[in-house]
This record gives C-alpha cells, structure tokens and sequence, in this order.
C-alpha cells in the first residue's frame, strides 16, 4: 500500500495556507510502505486529504506536497504543464532574455530551480523525490523550448540533508557554459558551470537598475561586487568612476571582462580585497564616495548563525555609512531569509546611530518579480533591499 501520512492536530494549518514541507516532528503516524522517494498521500489528524509530494525518511523535511488535488499523480505532463505555467507568467512580464523560469515551490514544484540564460537553461534539483524525476523535467524543457543546452547545478550542500550527492554536469546540448546574457540592456557573461548560484545573481537584476538614477557623475564603490552587476549599471548610468571589490579572483576577472564588452574599462577599476578590512583602511585614508554598495554574500545560512551575522551586516553597514558623502548614498542588502526585514531595519538604525549619521529611506525593494514569494512561506521572500540617502 503506498505511503499514508498523518499529521499531528493543529499541524495542517501552515500547509493549507499554502506552505509545502511537511516535517518529520509534525507527522503523528505513517502507514503503508515504500522507498524514499516515493509519492505519499498526506491527510491531517481527522483524516482529510491535504496533499500529495515525495517522501524522504533521511529529511527533516518529510514531504514536499506539490499535488493538492486527490485525483492527480505525479508525471511528464504535470512537469510539463508547471513549467510552461511557470515561463508564461515570466514572460507576461516581460522578461525575455534571462530570468528564474521556475522558483521552487513558489511554482509548485518544490526544490527545483530552472534559470534561463539566453539560449540554456541552468538547473538545480534540492530534493531526492525530484532527483527522481530529473530526466523527465529535462525532457519538459527540450520539449517546450528546444534549448541549446541544459546545464546542472545541483553543487550546493543542501542536498547532503537529502542523502544526495553535489553534482555538476551537461545534461543536455553540446554549447560553451559560458553564455553571454543581457540584462537591462548590458551585455554580460554568465558562468553556468563555475558562477554563483546556477550562474548569476538573477534576482537583483531589478534593483541594480533602480540604481542608476543615484550614480549619475557619482564616485561608486562597489563592495563584494562579484561579477559587476552593480558597477555596469552604474557606469551605463554616467558614474564618474567605479571601483569594485571583491575577495573573488575570478570574480574579478569577469568584472573586467564584462566591463570590456560595454566598453567600460576606463570607468570600473577592480581590487582584490578583504572587503571589511579595505573600507576600514578607505576611511582612515579619509576617502568617501558618492555611492556605496553592499551587496555582501549571505552572512548566514542557519537560524543559529543569526547573532554573529547581525554583527557582521551591522559592522559593514556602519563602515558603509561613514564612507558615504554627505547628500549621497548608501545601497544595502541581505540575501538570507533568516535575516528578516524587522531584523535587517533595526540593524540599519542601529548602524546609522553607531556612525553618527542622519540616514533617509529612499527606496525599499525585494527580489525581482521572477523570483515570487508566496505568503505563506517566508523562506521564498529572502532579499532586502533598501536605498538610503545620507543628510
């Protein structure tokens, strides 16, 4: 008989509202038998259905529901018909030629991301019940979109929790996994195989737009710049000068690779640095700039490693504020959901009494539209984003 799972009293709530991990510490019984991996019909203590998803004994998360209908089973048309739902509202929106086609269980298929560059898609399986059905999404992909190529990301460390193994590899298509994108009209190249993430940092692709209407005829300093996102956009928008740090060689590399295919390289400057250690020498040097980014790397990646990262956002921000000019600003960042937006503000004031300084809120952003957050899980809504003007 196939898996039959049963929720303590109370515990259906999250996952009606929408939510879909069902963990191990909220199932009161489970019935029938299988492998990991299997599909398992998930019912709450009274015994009404409330959904369908793969099992996972090895996961905290037990299930992963992405079937709410009793009648639907898992299969090639399913994936099919999700992705295609997935790309049409994408492309509703306008995004066309890089973007997330597919964001988890905000799409209804949780753990697997699909990103678009150009031509290939990048993709990146987190769970064993979808690692199952990879090849099937693969297809799902030739078919409706005829790609030059499909490239797997599946290298993060998430995947352990699942018993999987950190892959890399071309999955379908004979291409260079070095794509060349655009992105609000620059031109970029993107490192499916060996770049951050799938390959690119997609979802700040709206707000490093937003901040061309500060860098005008402004001094920039780009901090953990990665592969320069930040400081093309600001020196499409007339930046007097951009200097962009980062502790990343190859990052670097990119940076003025990308800045040579918009014609930039007068304008971006690169240094290999300890971002932190760099601003505390800037400002006993007595420099300052027109415009400060921080777009650091997640400080962290647990609900334990909280206090230490509130520390670390505080500490850079602080540095960041004392750099800006007086009428200038600041741009800052946190990508990690467990740094919530109440959390990352108090830090923001706490950073702007700490540096003596008289801050304005200008503009307060998330991710970009491909990458949507549903209500009901507050780990699909994880970027900050807040512009700050300095009195």
């Amino acid at each position: 008989m196939p898996y039959r799972v049963y929720l303590k009293k109370k515990e259906e709530k999250r996952i009606l509202a929408g939510h879909s991990w069902v963990y191990a510490n909220e199932v009161e019984r489970i019935e029938g038998e299988g492998k990991n991996g299997d599909i398992a019909t998930v019912y709450d203590h009274s015994g009404r259905f409330i959904g369908k998803g793969f099992i996972n004994h090895v996961s905290k998360i037990l299930v992963r529901i992405f079937i709410r209908n009793k009648d639907e089973e898992p299969s090639k048309e399913l994936f099919k018909r999700r992705i295609k739902a997935a790309v049409d509202y994408r492309e509703k929106l306008g995004f066309k030629n890089c973007y997330r086609a597919v964001f988890a269980e905000s799409d209804d298929l949780p753990a697997v991301i699909i990103d678009k560059y150009a031509d290939v898609f990048s993709i990146q399986i987190l769970s064993l019940g979808m690692e199952l059905h990879k090849q099937e999404i693969v297809d799902s992909l030739v078919e409706l979109y005829n790609p030059v190529g499909i490239y797997e990301r599946s290298d993060v460390e998430v995947r352990k929790k699942e018993g999987l193994p950190l892959v890399k590899s071309k999955l379908y298509g004979d291409f260079d996994p070095k794509v060349v994108i655009e992105e609000n009209g620059l031109k970029m190249t993107a490192d499916i195989e060996n770049g951050q993430k799938t390959g690119y940092f997609l979802d700040q692709k709206e707000n490093r737009f937003a901040i061309r209407r500060y860098a005008k005829g402004a001094s920039v300093l780009d901090c953990f710049c990665n592969v320069g996102g930040f400081s093309l956009n600001a020196a499409a928008a007339g930046a007097r000068e951009v200097v962009a740090l980062d502790i990343s060689e190859k990052a670097l590399n990119d940076v003025n690779e990308n800045a040579r295919l918009n014609g930039f390289e007068d304008i971006i400057k690169t240094e290999r640095c300890d971002v932190f250690e760099k601003l505390r020498r800037l400002k006993t040097q007595g420099k300052s700039f027109d415009l400060v980014i921080l777009d650091p790397p997640a400080f962290c990646k647990t609900a334990a490693e909280v206090k230490n990262a509130y520390r670390g956002y505080k500490d850079i921000n602080i540095l960041a504020m004392k750099l800006v000019k007086p009428g200038g600003f600041l741009v800052t960042a946190s990508c990690s959901h467990y740094m919530t937006a109440p959390l990352f503000e108090k830090m923001l004031k706490e950073a702007a009494y700490e540096s003596c300084s008289r801050i304005r809120t200008v503009e307060v952003k998330t991710q970009a539209p491909d990458h949507p957050s549903l209500l009901a899980a507050e780990e699909t809504a994880y970027l900050k984003f807040y512009i700050l003007n300095k009195m």
